[in-house]
C-alpha cells in the first residue's frame, strides 16, 4: 500500500538522529527494515511510503525529549541521551520512554576528563572546581555522589547551583574547554579516545557506558505498528550477527555435535534417506562459525555449509 498522499496526522512518528555518530548507522537499519522513504534536501520531516510512519530528524539530545514528553512514538538514540533526560526530567506515570533494544552500534562512555599533564589523578580533586560538560543532569548527580549531597538534581542551566562543584552547559568543542582555561575537567563522549588523546586529556573515571537503543513512548498512538517496527529491526540486527550454518551427521554423533553447534535456540534435525544419518539446521553466531566448523569436521560431520540470512524475524527470544 502507498501511504504518501496521507497526512501527518495520520502517522506514527519516529525520531530519527539527522547527524552525528548514529545517523548513518541508523540509516542503513532503516533500509534494511524496508523503512522505504525519501528526504528532501534541508527537510528534517521525510513521509514513509510503505507504511503510515513519518521520519522526524532531530538532534540525537532531543529524541528522548520528544519521544516521552511529545507525539513522537518512536525513536532511535544513545543511552547516554537518554540517562540526561530522565536525569534531568524525571518521568512520570504518564510521561518518560521505554527501552525496547539495543541496536548493536555507536557504543561510547562518558567520561570524566582532566589534563594528562595536570596535577588531577582522581575525580575527588575536581569537588569545588570548574567542570564543563554538555550533559550537566548527569555530571551534576555524578558530583552530588562525590560530595555526598542530598539536594535534588537542578537543570536547564542551573545544574550545579547546589553543587561545590561548578558545572558549565557547553553544546559543542567540550574537550577544549581545559586548554582554554575554561575547566579543570571536562565530562564528555568517548569513542575510540583520540580526540580526548589529541586535546591532550585523560579518563579518570566513567560516568555511563552507551550505545545506541530503540526507545519508544509509554503510551504511543499505535502499539501495532511500533511492535512491527521494532520486529523488524530486530530482525536485521539478527541477521548482521548471525549465520546459518547446515550439515549432515551420524544420529549417534547428534550430541556430540550439538555442544558445538547449540543454536539460537535449538538445532533443527531431519532424518535422510540413508539410515542413521540426519541433516543439522542451526543458527549460529557469526563470529564464531569458523572454529564450529572445524571442530564439527572433526566430529564427524560432513557436507558443512554456511549461507548468509538476509532477514528474520526472531519472535521474543533475545
Amino acid at each position: 500500500m502507498d501511504f504518501t498522499g496521507t497526512s501527518l496526522n495520520d502517522r506514527l512518528l519516529f525520531g530519527v538522529p539527522k547527524k552525528g555518530r548514529l545517523h548513518q548507522a541508523c540509516l542503513d537499519l532503516l533500509a534494511g527494515s524496508d523503512i522505504q522513504f525519501h528526504r528532501h534536501n534541508r527537510h528534517d520531516i521525510a513521509l514513509v511510503k510503505n507504511l503510515p510512519l513519518a521520519l522526524v530528524f532531530l538532534p540525537a539530545a532531543d529524541i528522548p525529549f520528544f519521544v516521552g514528553q511529545g507525539r513522537v512514538d518512536i525513536g532511535i538514540t544513545g543511552r547516554d541521551q537518554v540517562a540526561e533526560h530522565e536525569v534531568g526530567t524525571p518521568p512520570t506515570e504518564a510521561t518518560g520512554v521505554v527501552e525496547v533494544l539495543e541496536l548493536g552500534f555507536g557504543a561510547c562512555k562518558l567520561q570524566v576528563q582532566v589534563p594528562e599533564k595536570g596535577p588531577i589523578q582522581t575525580p575527588q580533586q575536581l569537588i569545588g572546581k570548574n567542570i564543563v560538560t554538555s550533559f550537566t543532569a548527569l555530571a551534576a548527580q555524578y558530583f552530588q555522589k562525590l560530595e555526598g549531597a542530598e539536594s535534588s538534581v537542578q537543570t536547564n542551566g542551573d545544574a550545579g547551583s547546589k553543587l561545590a562543584t561548578k558545572i558549565q552547559f557547553v553544546g559543542g568543542s567540550v574537550e577544549a574547554a581545559c586548554n582554554l582555561g575554561f575547566a579543570d575537567g571536562i565530562v564528555d563522549l568517548v569513542e575510540s579516545g583520540e580526540t580526548m588523546r589529541a586535546a591532550g586529556l585523560k579518563a579518570i573515571d566513567t560516568v555511563v557506558e552507551s550505545t545506541a537503543v530503540l526507545i519508544t513512548s509509554k503510551h504511543p498512538s499505535d502499539p501495532k505498528l511500533v511492535h512491527i517496527i521494532a520486529n523488524r529491526i530486530r530482525g536485521v540486527i539478527t541477521a548482521k550477527k548471525y549465520v546459518l550454518c547446515t550439515y549432515n551427521v551420524e544420529r549417534r554423533l547428534l550430541p556430540v555435535v550439538s555442544q558445538i553447534t547449540p543454536g539460537r535456540r535449538a538445532p533443527t534435525v531431519t532424518s535422510l534417506d540413508e539410515e542413521g544419518w540426519v541433516a543439522v539446521s542451526v543458527m549460529e553466531q557469526r563470529s564464531k562459525i569458523a572454529p564450529a566448523m572445524d571442530a564439527l569436521l572433526e566430529a564427524g560431520a560432513v557436507d558443512i555449509l554456511v549461507t548468509e540470512i538476509g532477514n528474520a524475524r526472531m519472535g521474543s527470544v533475545d
